[in-house]
């Protein structure tokens, strides 16, 4: 007999197909960020160290633009398992793709560097974005063990995360990067085998296409899918050839504000031409507030892995006793906490609100924001430590990484519930999926501020990350004292039950 994913307790209490989507996505998360943490440093590595021996402005404008092009795949991803073919198979043929990036970045070879990451960035945004949905998919609308899976389930990105921080972080300075990289090709190679053997047990949670698609749907999709391979192909071969030449700085700027426009016309579309009621409208003004928080945060946020990450190589003193520490370590620093602090903020939100006292989505997140800001107040004392010709001790990096998770635990999941919740319903998954565009901004513009890190002018270092700081906490003042206004705004969310329906005008 066949049971009911909503009736299934053989993982700790929650359906068989959540330990089949917690493996795989902790395998997967182990191959991402083991190799995202590198990337800035191998790209500034010189020639003799196996490094692309780039400027940090162009390998930091190259990690904005990867780690930017990674949310905003999700999108079309998002779509081709809907429309084309379920998430079950982009989560496995994302997850194929995802490790054939990887070897193709063990390779030795300066020449298909670009392959591999492009690679990486097309299989994640075939992953990531299904395999999360397929989680809510295991549980019935009104089942309570929901918010407990996603809660095992981010643990599991968190595990994964670790593991990739530390294999791959020891390995590069020890074995080599390349060594590194092929580890992450294995750890997702591992997820993958756990997906295959275990895939059952998902039973037909994202086996088939959400909305069944018209045979015009897909042969437009599938036309469109592929114009986009050959013309990606083709300014990939141009540029390893040298036909094309790319200034990564000028592009990052240009996708910056491409990603911005995007954001902007989708927002307006369904803010003006959506038929929205008053309510929704307000709604949607105090969303908005929240998706400028958004963006800021995550460029501050992102320096973790470019100007932080130089910041430990070059100017940490990593020395303890005989052993010295791996550079990529230190970032392991925001999972830890994030493990150890997701419990006292669960917590914390439920006994403010239990009190009355919670503040609202708009409040939280400009805390968030202005926390995450003061994490670079400390980083502004510890660069005027380095440019005076000394290494700092670890715990100056540790104390930033603390603020910016306990900034990140304020904001991020708070702005995901807010999107859930403030979003007009029929256009929920649309919202969703225009507020990841302000992770893809964020990441875009992290990349262009840490560009200005110039390790032959030490003494500009503390500007930079006074500037950032200054910045942050005058965009979260401002959120802060609007969120005055808009927490009215957030209430009206409570009486959506009350409104009628109103007619659907998409924007195209």
């Amino acid at each position: 007999m066949t049971i009911k994913t909503s009736d299934d307790t053989s993982f700790i209490g929650h359906p068989g197909g959540l330990m089949t989507l917690f493996f795989t996505e902790m395998w997967e998360r182990m191959s991402y960020y083991g190799m995202r943490a590198l990337l800035v440093l191998f790209m500034t590595a010189s020639l003799q160290e196996e490094g692309l021996a780039f400027t940090v402005a162009s390998a930091t404008a190259i990690y904005g633009l990867y780690t930017g092009a990674v949310y905003f795949m999700g999108l079309p991803g998002g779509w081709i398992a809907d429309r084309l073919i379920g998430s079950q198979q982009a989560v496995w043929y994302g997850g194929i793709i995802i490790m054939c990036g990887h070897i193709v970045l063990a390779i030795p070879s300066h020449s298909t560097f670009f392959i591999g990451l492009i690679l990486v960035v097309l299989g994640t945004g075939l992953l990531k974005p299904n395999i999360s949905a397929m989680v809510g998919g295991l549980y019935a609308d009104n089942d309570a063990r929901r918010d407990s899976g996603y809660t095992i389930y981010y643990m599991g990105i968190n595990i994964g995360s670790l593991i990739g921080y530390g294999v791959c972080g020891w390995l590069a300075p020890n074995m080599g990067y390349h060594w590194a990289f092929g580890a992450a090709a294995v750890g997702m190679a591992i997820g993958l085998l756990q997906y295959k053997a275990t895939r059952s047990k998902l039973q037909d949670v994202g086996f088939e296409p959400a909305a069944a698609p018209s045979p015009s749907i897909k042969k437009t999709g599938w036309t469109g899918i592929i114009v986009f391979l050959l013309t990606l192909i083709g300014v990939t071969a141009a540029t390893t050839m040298g036909i094309l030449v790319i200034d990564p700085v000028a592009l990052a700027k240009y996708v910056a504000i491409a990603f911005t426009v995007i954001f902007f016309i989708y927002f307006g579309g369904i803010f003006f031409f959506g038929n929205l009621s008053e309510a929704e409208k307000k709604r949607m003004g105090a969303l908005f507030l929240i998706c400028v928080a958004s963006a800021c945060f995550w460029a501050g946020f992102e320096q973790a892995g470019s100007s932080l990450n130089l910041f430990g190589r070059d100017y940490t003193d990593r020395m303890i006793g005989a052993f010295s520490i791996p550079p990529a370590w230190f970032q392991s620093a925001n999972s830890i906490f994030i493990i150890l602090l997701s419990p006292f903020f669960a917590a914390l939100w439920v006994n403010l609100g239990k009190r009355m006292m919670d503040p609202s989505y708009g409040a939280k997140c400009a805390i968030g924001l202005i926390i995450m800001a003061t994490g670079f107040i400390v980083m502004f004392f510890a660069a005027q430590l380095a440019a005076s010709g000394l290494k700092v001790a670890p715990y100056w990096l540790i104390t930033t990484y603390f603020l910016h998770t306990v900034g990140e635990l304020c904001l991020s999941p708070v702005a995901l519930s807010a999107v859930s919740k403030l979003s007009p319903r029929r256009f929920a998954g649309q919202m969703m999926g225009v507020f990841v565009l302000t992770y893809s901004i964020g990441n875009v513009i992290a990349g262009l501020l840490a560009g200005n890190f110039n390790p032959d002018r030490l003494d500009t270092m503390p500007n930079l990350y006074m500037q950032i700081s200054l910045f942050s906490i005058a965009i979260g003042i401002v959120v802060l004292l609007l969120s005055l206004k808009t927490r009215y705004w957030e209430a009206l969310a409570d009486n959506k039950s009350k409104e009628g329906s109103h007619p659907v005008t998409e924007p195209t």
